[in-house]
């Protein structure tokens, strides 16, 4: 299918048998793509025996350990056509992912992001603030997965406010300016969750302030990974949010840098979906067998995206839960799913980023 035919499909417009098929044909194409393009996965297949050509069923296309985009430069074009390096997030001094994106590659995931979530966001733009600070923003060649974030949302946005200073501090003066004048009027937040739950939530609570957002709606992702010890349930968090903000509609979001098959957005009924360029598949730990719904395994994470580095099946690190597919009472298609925590032994980092403290 070419670019144009993929994009201009409805996010969540395609059943099991429809995405299915789609999924053997353009997998099969991604990987015959990179194994012409990339030594190092044309190495890896040769030593795994995967076979050329032919179509691949979804969960029989080889997969590749994300922490192996630490270990190998993995890159499908010619490096003078890399136009940007995005990199995973990892403690201070920690070796990080490096995903090489070439301008065809950024552009079709911007705009299945824009896709994605115009569905939930709507397509006029926002005023939008900013819940971080403007210094995850400093290199636009080779930026993380914070950086990435803030700057993907920010086609949803009109004027733009930081809510935090370059020391993480809450700038609740500049905020209350940026609100000025704003009142009942909708808002698009955005934000790493444990930074909205420490500089701001947490921040509004020490100083007995409160701010009044009610009809805008909050977008947050990264989780706590490396922060765990001072997570909250998903529950808790949106209920203090909503004390702190005013905000009824606060939805997480499932993505990571190795893959850019878009994100996987909440719905109203709190379960994360796949939409048509990208789709989950659970794992057991033990033989990587396929887990049915309502088991608890590995999630691998599939895409249609990536042209400049093969980041189109990458077992992640993360555990979840299948919920259905199809089915969701918010009414989009496709599998709709959970996620429950850690692989056991899996490097602690997440999309929050080298932030520390």
């Amino acid at each position: 299918m070419d670019q144009e035919a993929l994009l201009g499909l409805g996010p969540y417009s395609l059943n099991r048998e429809e995405k299915t098929a789609l999924y053997r044909r353009e997998l099969a194409g991604l990987t015959r793509r990179h194994r012409a393009g990339c030594r190092e996965y044309r190495r890896l297949l040769e030593a795994l025996g995967v076979p050329e050509g032919g179509e691949l069923a979804p969960e029989d296309a080889p997969m590749l350990p994300v922490g192996l985009f630490k270990e190998m430069d993995l890159c499908s074009v010619p490096r003078e056509a890399v136009f940007k390096t995005l990199t995973s997030s990892g403690t201070t001094g920690a070796q990080v992912s490096r995903i090489f994106l070439d301008a065809e590659t950024s552009a079709m995931q911007q705009r299945a992001l824009y896709r994605i979530g115009e569905s939930f966001i709507g397509d006029r733009r926002l005023p939008f603030l900013v819940l971080d600070s403007k210094r995850a923003l400093r290199d636009r060649a080779m930026f993380s997965a914070r950086g990435a974030g803030i700057l993907g949302f920010s086609i949803f946005g009109g004027r733009t406010c930081y809510a935090l200073d370059e020391d993480m501090a809450l700038d609740l003066d500049g905020v209350r300016r940026f609100l000025d004048g704003r009142q009942g009027e909708k808002l698009l937040l955005f934000g790493f969750t444990y930074m909205i739950w420490k500089h701001v939530v947490r921040a509004l609570e020490e100083r007995g302030e409160r701010l009044d957002l009610s009809g805008s709606i909050l977008i947050h992702g990264g989780g706590w990974k490396k922060l765990a010890g001072q997570a909250v349930s998903q529950d808790e968090f949106k209920d203090r949010v909503r004390r702190a903000l005013g905000v009824e509609t606060v939805l997480d979001y499932y993505g990571m840098a190795e893959q850019t098959g878009g994100i996987d957005m909440e719905c109203p009924s709190g379960h994360l979906h796949a939409s048509v360029w990208s789709d989950v598949i659970i794992r057991r730990s033990e033989d990587y067998g396929v887990c049915a719904v309502g088991e608890p395994g590995v999630i691998e994470s599939l895409s249609l995206l990536p042209r400049s580095y093969p980041g189109h099946a990458v077992l992640t690190e993360d555990v979840g839960v299948l919920l259905g597919e199809d089915d969701c009472p918010c009414g989009r298609l496709g599998k709709y799913f959970t996620v429950t925590g850690r692989a056991p032994r899996a490097e602690v980092r997440g999309c929050s980023d080298t932030y520390e403290g």
